[in-house]
């Protein structure tokens, strides 16, 4: 079983820019956002992705993920993801071994943005760049699929 282990921070501003790759714009939509099981489906910049995420615990979680088609991800995207669709840019930056990928959201969400940082395991030690914010891992408005039915715009 796939499992994703994460760390989510809002930001304190934006010196992270000047260590950032170029931003890859993304447009993902949910199927289900049910508490115990999302379906996500994304377009990230040429490729399509569908996922499926468990519930977290922690900062922990089942994951799947597939690529498939883009103009299938498009379609998805169109005619069956729940509105609004989440739409932001994702930068990356390495910091002390880590790489943080940092999402500008726009739409429906714009004024948003979050960083996150993937770990080996929950205990694993991060060093947090002088950047980051305050720690919103368990706070369930910053997951994606809480966007879609409380975009940031309505907070």
């Amino acid at each position: 079983m796939g499992t994703e282990i994460e760390r989510k921070f809002l930001l304190r501003d934006d010196r992270w820019r000047a260590a950032a790759s170029a931003g890859v714009v993304i447009r993902q939509g949910y199927l289900s956002v049910d508490p115990e099981r999302t379906v996500r489906v994304r377009r990230a910049g040429p490729r399509g992705i569908v996922t499926i995420k468990g519930i977290t615990q922690g900062a922990t979680r089942a994951e799947f993920e597939w690529e498939i088609p883009a103009d299938e991800a498009d379609a998805m995207l169109d005619t069956l993801a729940l509105r609004p669709l989440v739409e932001k840019t994702r930068y990356r930056v390495d910091h002390a071994g880590h790489t943080w990928e940092i999402d500008v959201f726009t739409g429906d969400n714009a004024g948003l943005a979050i960083a996150e940082v993937e770990l080996a395991a929950e205990a694993e030690a991060v060093l947090l760049p002088d950047w980051v914010g305050g720690e919103v891992t368990g706070d369930a408005r910053y997951y994606n699929s809480s966007l879609v039915r409380t975009p940031y715009r309505d907070w």
